[in-house]
């Protein structure tokens, strides 16, 4: 199967035995003194072992001063560095795939609290409209030293033992600044005009050729589009024409990307974005240019990146969600084993996470893969389980992958589930627009239960006494949530709440329509609304419209929004609701407003579903409460509890 996805290629001298990329992606695994550490060890053996052809580490500090982008990332600017990353190149070899050190400075878009609190190194003076941190322009002694340490990184990457070096001129970093009208207001010999914006990577190319020799593969990453619009940026022509330049320079190859902080939802994308959307950037660069072409676009189905091989798209297909999400991808997608792929949501939950991470102090994290960052803690699973009976309560996705991690372990799971459908909530988070991504993880779920011979008895509610026919050795409670409503407002024709608009009891068309709430549910079903047909207000209680969402996803949703005309009251406290009529309190002023509605939509969050908790815990020794039925969070948090209490159970 996909013979175009599984032939070899080539980078340069080096071969590879399939177009199967993991693009780079920070994780927040290395050690703290940015030496490689055992987790990242893990981490990409994983994907390694998985049949990935070629991997791509992290971007890697070059200047360890002034050029750190999170305080657990691998850095390879200083001799101390090459022993960690020999292990790490050693590691990835004895499974096959070869691995690439990605080497950057992440510019303006870097953090000074983490860099000596100094000013971030830029071209010019122009603060990123994302981090805003204080900037400094480079002198031109400052530039030229960065080349020697750019070269010198690469040098001690050739010293371990990897296969290549990639300089990061993508996504807003320091080489891309210098590229981009957008960032570059220079007027020395490295600012300018195109040719004097190229300078600073053309003798970053130079120098690592000189250090390294011809034969060390030398790849560049571009955003061949930062889509800026309204000022002077790279457009698709300009990126065009740097491939061009970088081919003549001798480069090996261009992996081509798009975006800067400011945009960068085309860079890492959100769920409403189609897979292979932004292809088209690839293949111009492809027609332009004779050395192969990496692309990335959301590509998570084999089937559809072997297709684009054959059409000339690009010659090796990248991605590096999809392989956090799944490490098995390549090897699952050769084998034939096309159901059993993990394909990624898009949720962006590892962003978030990463970014956040110098607060949390925790790794990166994959909401549909526990495992993802934590293959030592979790590599080894226990087959002890000796058949003994689990009854899990609830098909939704904690239940499920409960039942997946328990049939691993060899216990007995017995589903019980009282709709007549597995999924929970997916089967509402996969209504709204944009949102089909969420069936694919529910497809999966469902999938691996049905493979592993998990009992499910759909339709029927359990008790006491059928959990107890089965004399099961713990009871897990999967119940999931329902809608908080407070006590003051009930359903009614006129007043209902999200659940029941998603799941389809509810049909609104044409009318005009509050949406009280505007977490990721409300904005959500608003959008869903908007498409219908109605006339959409949404209501926040909050100071600002999403509290608590992740900034990506907020603004993508919040731009559909905009094209249907939705209004929005933040600070608005709901007081009552009598017939058309409601009335909310400002919570600025303590004023109340009266507004006419056709119909109410209540997405005030959600309470975990009433069980009979003293029942269950007086007849069975271990009673364990999994996803929204111990707190109702998100599906990161589902699936999580659900691992984690079958992996120790």
């Amino acid at each position: 199967m996909f013979t175009h996805l599984f032939s070899k290629g080539r980078i340069g001298t080096l071969e590879l035995k399939n177009r199967v990329v993991m693009s780079p992606m920070g994780n927040y695994l290395a050690n703290a003194d940015g030496s490689v550490s055992d987790a990242d060890i893990a981490f990409y053996t994983a994907r390694a072992k998985g049949g990935v052809g070629l991997i791509f580490t992290e971007c890697m500090i070059v200047d360890y001063r002034r050029g750190k982008g999170n305080t657990h990332q691998i850095a390879a600017a200083d001799d101390r560095f090459i022993a960690g990353l020999e292990r790490l190149a050693d590691s990835v070899h004895a499974h096959d795939a070869r691995i690439i050190g990605q080497i950057y400075h992440p510019g303006r878009q870097g953090v000074s609290a983490i860099n000596e609190n100094l000013p971030m190194l830029a071209p010019s003076v122009t603060e990123c409209g994302v981090v805003h941190q204080p900037t400094a322009a480079m002198t031109t002694a400052e530039v030229e030293d960065m080349v020697g340490k750019f070269a010198a990184a690469a040098l001690r990457l050739k010293k371990a033992g990897l296969d290549g070096v990639e300089v990061h001129g993508a996504h807003g970093y320091l080489v891309n600044e210098f590229l981009s009208p957008y960032t570059n207001r220079r007027d020395d010999r490295y600012g300018g005009s195109f040719d004097n914006r190229l300078r600073f990577l053309a003798e970053i190319v130079e120098a690592i050729r000189r250090a390294c020799g011809p034969d060390f593969p030398l790849v560049v990453r571009l955003s061949v589009d930062e889509f800026v619009e309204g000022q002077p940026s790279l457009k698709l022509e300009d990126g065009v024409r740097i491939a061009q330049e970088l081919e003549k320079l001798g480069v090996d190859a261009i992996d081509v990307s798009a975006g800067i902080y400011e945009t960068m939802s085309v860079a890492w994308e959100p769920t409403s974005y189609g897979q292979g959307w932004k292809l088209y950037l690839s293949e111009a660069v492809k027609k332009a240019v004779k050395v192969p072409v990496i692309g990335v676009a959301a590509i998570r189905d084999p089937a559809f990146a072997d297709k684009v091989l054959e059409e000339g798209k690009l010659d090796f297909v990248g991605s590096a969600r999809q392989h956090f999400a799944d490490p098995e991808w390549a090897n699952k997608a050769k084998q034939g084993r096309i159901d059993d792929i993990r394909r990624c949501i898009s949720c962006l939950f590892c962003m978030e996470t990463l970014i956040s991470a110098d607060f949390t102090h925790l790794p990166c994290r994959c909401a549909i893969n526990i495992e993802a960052g934590r293959e030592i803690r979790y590599g080894d699973m226990p087959e002890d389980g000796d058949g003994r009976v689990v009854a899990v309560i609830g098909g939704g996705p904690a239940g499920l992958e409960a039942a997946r991690i328990l049939a691993r372990r060899k216990f007995r799971p017995v589903i019980f589930e009282k709709q007549d459908r597995l999924g929970g909530q997916l089967l509402l988070a996969e209504v709204p627009p944009g949102k089909e991504k969420i069936g694919w993880l529910l497809d999966w779920l469902v999938h691996q239960v049905e493979a592993a011979g998990v009992e499910v008895r759909l339709g029927e509610e359990a008790t006491v006494e059928s959990l107890a026919a089965l004399k099961p050795y713990a009871v897990l409670v999967a119940a999931g949530s329902e809608p908080f409503l407070p006590p003051n407002l009930k359903r009614s024709d006129i007043t209902v709440t999200a659940t029941d608009v998603l799941s389809g009891q509810t049909k609104i068309a044409g009318s005009k329509v509050a949406v009280i709430g505007s977490g990721m549910t409300g904005i959500e079903t608003a959008e869903l609304l908007a498409n219908g047909g109605n006339e959409v207000t949404v209501f926040e209680m909050a100071d600002a419209i999403g509290p608590g969402l992740y900034f990506q996803n907020l603004l993508d949703i919040m731009a559909h929004l905009k094209t249907h005309d939705v209004d929005f009251y933040a600070g608005h406290r709901l007081v009552g609701i009598d017939g058309r009529r409601a009335v909310f309190e400002q919570r600025d002023t303590g004023e109340t407003r009266t507004f006419d509605f056709d119909r109410y939509v209540l997405s005030l969050g959600n309470r975990p579903t009433p069980v009979p908790m003293e029942h269950l815990t007086g007849a069975f020794d271990r009673v364990f409460l999994l996803g929204d039925a111990a707190k109702p969070g998100r599906i990161r948090n589902a699936l999580e509890t659900g691992y984690q209490t079958a992996f120790q159970l």
